[in-house]
């Protein structure tokens, strides 16, 4: 804010500069007006001719403000107060020559090459400048330089652009040669890769072949392990009817013919016990002692034919009856060998009967 009129109390200042705060103005003695800080901007487009005559279209952009300080604040109040529109252009116009200068002094290819090093040629030369009218430059940028289709800048770019070109197709023969690996080892990858899928898959398709196989011969084979057990089964099965009926055959055949001959032996020994009794009575003629001394041995008899049938392996089928019968059948066999004895001594004469030699022969018949 700037505040003119009244006294100055000794200040050579056409102005009283208020910034940051508010101040007492008393109308019609004072007058205030009003003078942007705020950054500004001023374009320049210049034609410059070189150091080698070479006429350039430079084009920039300059970015300034009025100082913060009261000194410049003032200078500038006197300056663009009135028309503040005028800050750029007065700027652009300074710049302009200044770039003139600067340029007139440079060659092409360093203008080119070394565009910082023009912005700040041309901010040094400008600063003190514009430091005299208030303004302070924030920045200077160079936008474009142009030889205005002259071709002296295509044509000292072209060696670097041909440079540029065969280091660029250098690099996409590179490129092109890394792809082309790239390809073949990704095709040696692939054929790798289908060989060991193709390996794989046979291998699978044999293991696969393999268990269809094995699944197609389990049939059979346990059908054929299935027989062999029934075959296993049957032929012992077999083997514990022939030893069933072995001893069935024991029992039925052997066992009674065992017995059957020891009924024999038994009758025969006791048969010849009987022709002993019979001779030991004929020579004692004495009938009723030989009636006697068999109705003793009877029992005796009995006893002895019972005997041998103890080591017969004789059956009994139908339990205490068949017992009974048994036993009633070597009473009767016993009586039956006594009616034989009977039978013979009645049948043969009558011998003499001695006197004296009847107790030495019933000791023998006795002990016979």
């Amino acid at each position: 804010m700037l505040i003119s009129g009244g006294k100055r109390g000794g200040s050579d200042t056409p102005f009283r500069v208020v910034t940051g705060h508010g101040a007492f103005i008393m109308p019609f003695f004072r007058k205030v007006r009003f003078l942007t800080l705020s950054m500004a901007e001023a374009e320049v487009s210049e034609t410059c001719v070189t150091k080698q005559a070479i006429a350039l279209n430079v084009r920039a952009v300059i970015a300034f403000k009025v100082g913060n300080d009261t000194e410049s604040i003032v200078n500038a109040g006197q300056r663009f107060l009135s028309d503040q529109e005028q800050m750029s252009v007065l700027t652009g116009r300074i710049f302009a020559g200044h770039l003139r200068s600067i340029v007139g002094s440079m060659t092409v290819e360093e203008i080119v090459t070394e565009r910082q090093k023009l912005a700040t040629e041309v901010l040094d030369g400008s600063a003190a400048e514009m430091a005299k009218i208030g303004l302070t430059i924030d920045s200077l940028q160079i936008q474009s330089i142009d030889d205005m289709k002259l071709g002296y800048i295509a044509a000292m770019a072209a060696p670097h652009n041909a440079a540029i070109q065969r280091e660029a197709q250098i690099a996409q023969a590179r490129a092109d040669q890394a792809a082309a690996e790239a390809g073949q080892e990704s095709q040696r990858r692939q054929a790798e890769y289908a060989r060991q899928t193709s390996v794989v898959q046979a291998q699978y398709k044999a293991e696969v072949d393999k268990a269809q196989a094995e699944a197609a011969q389990a049939g059979p084979l346990a059908q054929a392990t299935a027989q062999r057990v029934v075959i296993d089964a049957r032929t012992e099965l077999a083997q514990r009817e022939a030893e069933l009926r072995q001893q069935q055959l024991v029992a039925e055949v052997v066992k009674p013919a065992e017995a059957e001959a020891e009924k024999v032996r038994i009758l025969a020994r006791a048969a010849a016990e009987s022709m002993e009794i019979q001779a030991a009575a004929a020579a004692s003629n004495n009938r009723v002692a030989l009636d006697q001394l068999i109705i003793e041995q009877l029992p005796q008899i009995v006893k002895e034919a019972a005997r041998g049938l103890s080591g017969a392996n004789v059956n009994i089928l139908n339990g205490a009856d068949g017992l009974g019968e048994m036993a009633a059948g070597l009473v009767g066999q016993g009586l039956a060998i006594l009616e034989s004895v009977k039978s013979g001594l009645s049948a043969e004469p009558k011998a003499k009967e001695p006197e004296e030699e009847e107790p030495e022969a019933r000791e023998q018949i006795t002990a016979g």
